[in-house]
């Protein structure tokens, strides 16, 4: 229960930190870094109807890449997905209801853009770290994949490079640079967040005092620990070798008990923000 209310929790916040980024920051200058919020802030300018609204198009959009989703995609389709992009579509124009923008929020576009990329890469992080995304051109990606010979990876990036650089010719030179550099941020920004929201302590812990250690580990901190013997090449002395992984908080707790234990331990410590397994992450 936890797990689905922290889950949930997460969907949320991504999709809000989503939603404000685009809303506050990317539409006004006219920032076209790809997706639906590209593809509206691009037309919402060039259409002659004041009705379509960047945050009209985006649901327009969001609806329409949905059914198409549902049609060719099938099976690879998740709830969260859909409750997402509807979550996402509906906040977008609750904000352009609310707080109407006539203009940027400043007159620093890099600034902004800085800003944008950071809470979207947040966001959609924080999507896709639990099996979700927000739709719009994940869905056309998810289908060109099923249909051609690209993976999703190459197939988002050509679906979003249309996007971005069809702003050179409907915002100007310069926010079409803004945009095309916007792009390649944010994939940066995504892949660097989602390692650090999943990143694990591997400790390998060569000791001469491995019940205690393994004690701990199993009844305080509740993880699992894999021994077996060892010899120092130069004492020739018997030891343990003690393999365990760990949540990056609990790392230091451990650290300071094996030196309370055994002060002679020496311990490695390396990052790892793939754990697969008993409690970390499902394959």
């Amino acid at each position: 229960m936890l797990k689905k209310i922290k889950s949930f929790l997460y969907l949320n916040i991504g999709t809000l930190l989503l939603s404000v980024g685009v809303y506050f920051f990317k539409i006004p200058n006219g920032f076209a870094t790809g997706g639906v919020s590209g593809i509206a802030t691009v037309l919402a300018k060039v259409l002659p109807f004041s009705f379509l609204t960047p945050a009209v198009l985006i649901i327009a959009f969001n609806v329409l890449l949905l059914i198409v989703g549902f049609i060719f995609v099938n099976k690879q389709f998740g709830v969260k997905t859909v409750y997402c992009t509807l979550l996402y579509s509906g906040l977008t124009y609750v904000l352009e209801r609310l707080i109407p923008l006539e203009r940027p929020l400043t007159d620093q576009p890099f600034l902004e853009l800085v800003i944008a990329m950071i809470l979207t890469a947040a966001g959609s992080a924080l999507l896709f770290n639990t099996d979700a995304s927000s739709g719009g051109t994940d869905i056309i990606a998810m289908i060109m994949r099923k249909y051609t010979a690209l993976n999703v990876g190459m197939a988002l990036l050509i679906a979003d490079a249309i996007v971005a650089f069809s702003s050179f010719f409907v915002f100007g030179v310069t926010t079409g640079l803004f945009s095309v550099t916007g792009l390649f941020a944010k994939a940066f920004l995504v892949d660097g967040i989602i390692e650090n929201l999943n990143l694990c302590k591997y400790f390998t812990i060569i000791t001469e005092k491995p019940d205690e250690i393994c004690a701990f580990i199993m009844n305080v901190m509740h993880r699992g620990v894999t021994r077996f013997d060892a010899e120092g090449a130069f004492s020739h002395r018997n030891k343990k070798v003690l393999l365990a992984v760990c949540r990056r908080h609990e790392a230091r707790m451990l650290k300071l008990k094996i030196k309370e234990i055994d002060p002679t331990a020496f311990i490695m410590v390396t990052n790892s923000s793939e754990i697969l397994g008993h409690g970390f992450r499902s394959i």
